[in-house]
């Protein structure tokens, strides 16, 4: 063991990021996090603003200081290219360039700002413009209409360049959406509402019929839309989405609209004071499952118990009315607008198994057995044929987020375990069973979607330096994390993923998103944490390295610096400040625990040769 990774070294870091993220929990007891402010929220809800501002008296001044902040901090915040990025810390990219570009033209600004108007419209030529728009989307309209929506409300986009979305299927059942293919994923609901209509009162198909049956559909349409909007405003508590649905429908004149007040309320109310908007109000539960599971289960029975109280009250016990979801499942936050999935209820899960009562290891009370079996079945219900699991809705579609991911696949595979072993033998016999087999089952998916290097992608994070914007190092290392809760470290599968994992460590010692990536915290510590996981030995030189790196970031405070590697929908980047804290925890709690093990089993050996010097001897 080199000297530099002892373990009172190692003890000295772990506490010291255990202590910080401790002390990021709120008054209640439980993880809130802050997400990264966002260009593009920001320029969406400006928009939303000024659509609705439009219509109301010369003299209503209400809105005013937040456009003005609004407009200010965009201007503020353009990348040196131009451009901008989708967090503070982001390359430019299109999308948000052309989002933000827009609400200059619309809230005639462009004088006042003329230098930053030049070069965001010299940015945009640059890249291709509306059609560089459409081809990074493709097929998947769920983004790429609603960002050419908003820039034909600026009056820079012909309404005839945007595709028309068939907001008439929303009238049909839900148990449909799924058969008739819908163009966009099944979050996006609302948007297909809302802007097919505005792209419809501003450009009416030629076919007779197709008018006919969207004039038709345009009430009953909009009855669905307020059936579905969150009872404080916010569409998955997003300030993109909720922003487009509400400049649709105020860019068309129903300013007064019900769904247009409440998605006013929501968004005044996300502002932040220095006049941006995050790209989500929180993630709760997602960062409170991620803590508790770093943690793993080493919190006093006092704080656990309100955290398990918590988490049990934000379990879904009513049918969906976003995605008909059935009970069981989690959401990624405690708020109104979350909407139950496949990688929070895992999550969760597993947060409750570690929150579990000391007094109960050999038997759960009642509340918390038929909490984790609801999920159980939620989670079994909503697997793929192929195996794996998608996000949200169960064979919804072939876009990208519908689909099932590798990533929130293993997730579901550990809890599932977990669950199998706690749960007794004789309980509940077929629910095991099902269990069983869908684990079965989705390693065979996994192994079918490994890339011949070894490594998988994620869904929902991606790597901003890498060509595609992808993260198998992230991906890799949640897959392997559910074959380390199998002790299948020794599979084909695993052992080509870890050799993956060593070929694209960085000569620092770190880990990016792939070969050549800059090293990050989260990215770092997910790699050591999995890696030891899998039972590599502490004096491997890739755990001695990477650790090493990991430690060095604690020691000088650099592992609290978030690095923006989250994917939010129709990959929109974001960073959560608690992420590098909670990886550095869980992979720190582990590496101690491994070394622990090592100094034990060092000292039972010392202790074994002055017993028994001939025996050592002869050993040695």
């Amino acid at each position: 063991m080199s000297e530099s990774i002892s373990y009172q070294r190692v003890q000295a870091a772990y506490q010291r990021a255990r202590a910080e993220l401790l002390s990021a929990r709120n008054d209640a007891g439980h993880w809130e996090g802050e997400l990264s402010t966002s260009a593009l929220s920001t320029a969406t809800a400006v928009m939303a603003l000024e659509m609705i501002r439009r219509h109301r008296p010369d003299d209503d001044h209400s809105l005013d200081s937040y456009i003005k902040q609004g407009i200010q901090w965009i201007a503020t915040h353009q990348n040196e290219d131009g451009g901008w990025g989708d967090t503070v810390k982001s390359f430019s990219n299109i999308s948000t360039s052309m989002l933000c570009h827009a609400v200059f033209h619309a809230t005639c600004n462009t004088e006042k700002f003329a230098t930053v108007v030049v070069n965001a419209k010299q940015y945009i030529d640059r890249i291709g413009g509306v059609e560089a728009v459409i081809a990074r989307y493709g097929k998947d309209k769920t983004f790429s209409v609603p960002i050419l929506t908003h820039c034909a409300l600026a009056g820079l986009v012909d309404w005839k360049t945007i595709p028309a979305l068939p907001f008439e299927l929303s009238c049909l059942p839900a148990n449909f959406y799924k058969t008739v293919r819908l163009p966009v994923v099944s979050y996006a609901l609302p948007a297909l509402i809302a802007i097919g209509q505005v792209r419809h009162h501003f450009q009416k198909p030629r076919n007779p019929i197709t008018r006919i049956i969207r004039n038709l559909s345009i009430q009953k349409s909009l009855k669905k839309l307020i059936s579905i909007q969150p009872t404080n405003g916010g569409f998955l508590e997003a300030a993109p989405l909720t922003s487009f649905v509400t400049m649709s429908l105020a860019g068309m004149g129903l300013v007064d609209h019900p769904v247009v007040n409440k998605g006013l309320e929501f968004l005044l109310a996300s502002a932040r004071p220095d006049g941006s908007w995050p790209i989500d109000t929180n993630l709760a539960t997602w960062t409170t499952t991620l803590s508790v599971n770093a943690i793993q289960g080493t919190l006093s029975e006092f704080e656990k118990a309100p955290i398990r109280q918590w988490l049990l009250q934000q379990q879904y016990q009513e049918l969906h009315p976003y995605t008909s979801a059935e009970p069981g499942g989690w959401a990624w936050t405690d708020l109104p607008g979350g909407v139950p999935d496949a990688d929070d209820t895992p999550g969760a899960i597993l947060a409750l198994l570690n929150l579990r009562p000391e007094d109960s290891e050999h038997e759960l009370s009642s509340e918390l057995r038929l909490a984790l079996r609801n999920g159980v079945q939620w989670l079994l219900d909503l697997q793929n044929s192929n195996g794996g699991w998608p996000t949200f809705c169960r064979g919804w579609g072939t876009l990208p987020f519908d689909q099932s991911a590798a990533d929130i696949s293993a997730h579901v595979i550990r809890a599932l375990q977990a669950w199998l072993e706690t749960e007794p033998d004789d309980a509940d016999i077929p629910l095991r069973k099902r269990a069983e087999h869908a684990i079965q089952r989705s390693f065979r998916y996994l192994a079918s979607v490994q890339r011949n290097d070894g490594s998988w992608l994620p869904l929902w994070f991606g790597n901003q330096h890498i060509k595609n914007d992808e993260n198998p190092v992230y991906g890799t290392a949640r897959v392997l994390a559910a074959y380390a809760s199998q002790e299948m470290s020794d599979s084909t599968q695993a052992e080509q993923a870890i050799k993956f994992l060593k070929s694209v460590q960085n000569t620092d010692g770190g880990w990016g998103g792939d070969a050549g990536a800059p090293s990050s915290v989260e990215e770092t510590a997910l790699a050591v944490d999995t890696l030891l996981a899998m039972g590599l030995d502490p004096d491997n030189p890739n755990i001695t390295s990477g650790l090493n790196w990991l430690l060095q970031q604690v020691e000088t405070n650099g592992f609290t610096e978030s690095t923006p590697i989250g994917f939010y929908f129709a990959k929109l980047w974001y960073f959560e400040q608690l992420y590098p804290i909670i990886f550095s925890v869980s992979a720190l709690h582990r590496a101690e625990m491994v070394l622990k093990k090592c100094t034990d089993d060092n000292l039972r050996l010392s202790l074994a040769e002055e017993d028994y010097p001939i025996m050592s001897t002869e050993k040695q």
